[in-house]
């Protein structure tokens, strides 16, 4: 991290290692769309690469030094935490001296001299960010924003606004959210996680409260204070003498979801502001977490001074975020669905959306495992989480940037699965999950695949093979 992190317009020429993700080409998209000359590479071509291309950035597939082409000093290349020190392009980046910044560093440089709402939390930022997005959005506001997925709105996760607001998704896992000082924030959730980053649970909670210590003190703090880890940052906020907006079902929220129902696809709750009714909003996604989510998301909106009735009108328009109970198709009455959930909170929260959706019929789940750290600790929670369905088949952990351990695979997941054995299944090829879930699933199902790894791309194989079996 460098000691100052400069405006955008001051980097020069930048070159994204790694601009395939979704927070590297979010950034890339911001600063292209603002006239900096952009180029970047990966090795894998991501959904999030297509509009960049038609803004004119050059990507490279692959790492190779001569793709930083004729960059030198004032120019500057931002790095995915997922790189390792010896990339080549890192690694020439440094022969030649030029500016290095983590991701966290990029996006901050294009905050500068706006608004910025950050939304933080365990669970749930994605949504929020881009729920909120669209709600400013309809109000007319044009503000930038980065998310983490694909906004089923605009067709983008990233886009460069004429208005002062930024509305920005803000990771904790990497520590990236401690970069930032946003006017306000919306905090989701806390619950442990990424411990092979923090190491604790106390450390982890410590960072939320060292993220409410950045906050604007003009600002103010939205908190979900259903959930307990949250409901602790009013005590945070009161030693800053920071505006808390409270939100949630319970009777200690300012902003309040109440009569809320579930049906079908749709989530819908009335929304009552200091006692006062405001009206009802009917979302287009399923599942009580999300109305929580949405609350948050009306609330800061609210806050800044925004009418209910657009904000309102922009949260019913939402129909999703890429990797968030995405509808991926439907063959012969059987509905396949795709989420991110890889931890038991989130889990719990899909196979809930999952059961309104199948109504009835049944939820046939597959789950990976994310990481081998998160599944020695959590492993039996999962499994747990994942007895709410009604036919379950775990694969294997996915490692991304861990080392394989012989004693955690999912096979720890699976037999904590509260459900009887010939319902279950151990399936660590995933190769072999997609016919594992057909013969599970039957019309009027709903095929749910979970995580945040590979498995997202078994849904349309599942979609391929049931189109196989039709007479």
């Amino acid at each position: 991290m460098p000691d100052e992190i400069l405006p955008a317009d001051d980097l020069g020429r930048v070159h994204f290692v790694g601009i395939g993700g979704a927070g590297l080409s979010a950034i890339a998209r911001i600063m292209a769309a603002s006239g900096i000359e952009v180029t970047g590479s990966d090795d894998a071509d991501t959904p999030f690469l297509p509009s960049l291309r038609e803004l004119g950035v050059t990507i490279h597939r692959g790492y190779d030094a001569e793709h930083l082409g004729d960059l030198g000093a004032g120019d500057s290349v931002v790095v995915t935490t997922a790189a390792r020190e010896d990339n080549p392009e890192v690694a020439e980046a440094r022969r030649r001296g030029l500016r290095l910044l983590p991701r966290s560093a990029g996006l901050a440089a294009t905050m500068a001299g706006r608004q910025v709402v950050a939304v933080a939390g365990t669970h749930g930022k994605t949504t929020t960010t881009s729920l909120l997005t669209c709600a400013l959005l309809a109000c007319d506001a044009d503000p930038t924003y980065a998310v983490g997925g694909l906004l089923s709105t605009t067709g983008r996760n990233a886009d460069a606004g004429a208005g002062p607001l930024f509305v920005a998704e803000a990771d904790e896992s990497d520590g990236a959210f401690l970069v930032y000082s946003p006017f306000a924030a919306v905090v989701t959730n806390v619950a442990a996680d990424h411990l092979d980053q923090w190491g604790t649970e106390e450390a982890y909670r410590a960072a939320f409260t060292e993220f409410v210590g950045r906050i604007d003190s003009d600002g103010f703090l939205v908190a979900c204070t259903d959930d307990p880890g949250a409901a602790d940052l009013r005590a945070v906020a009161a030693a800053r003498d920071l505006t808390f907006v409270a939100v949630g079902e319970g009777e200690d929220a300012e902003v309040r979801a109440v009569d809320v129902v579930l049906e079908g696809g749709t989530s819908a709750f009335t929304v009552l502001d200091r006692g006062e009714e405001l009206g009802r909003v009917t979302l287009r996604i399923p599942g009580r977490h999300y109305v929580l989510d949405a609350l948050g998301a009306l609330a800061a909106g609210l806050r800044l001074g925004l009418p209910f009735a657009g904000l309102r009108a922009g949260l019913e328009s939402f129909t999703g975020t890429g990797r968030r109970m995405e509808l991926k198709g439907e063959v012969d009455g059987v509905r396949v669905y795709d989420s991110y959930a890889h931890q038991p909170i989130e889990i719990a929260g899909d196979l809930e959306a999952a059961r309104s959706l199948a109504g009835e019929g049944r939820v046939v789940v597959a789950y990976q495992p994310h990481l081998v750290s998160r599944t020695r600790l959590f492993g039996t929670a999962m499994g747990q989480a994942l007895g709410a369905a009604d036919e379950v088949v775990v694969l294997d952990v996915y490692l991304a940037r861990e080392d394989p351990d012989p004693a955690v695979t999912g096979a720890l997941v699976a037999g904590a699965v509260p459900l009887p054995p010939e319902r279950v299944a151990f399936v660590p090829d995933q190769a072999d999950v997609p016919a594992e879930l057909v013969a599970r699933a039957r019309p009027g199902d709903v095929v749910l695949t979970l995580g945040a790894g590979s498995i997202t791309e078994i849904g349309p194989q599942v979609l391929d093979l049931l189109r196989r079996a039709l007479p």
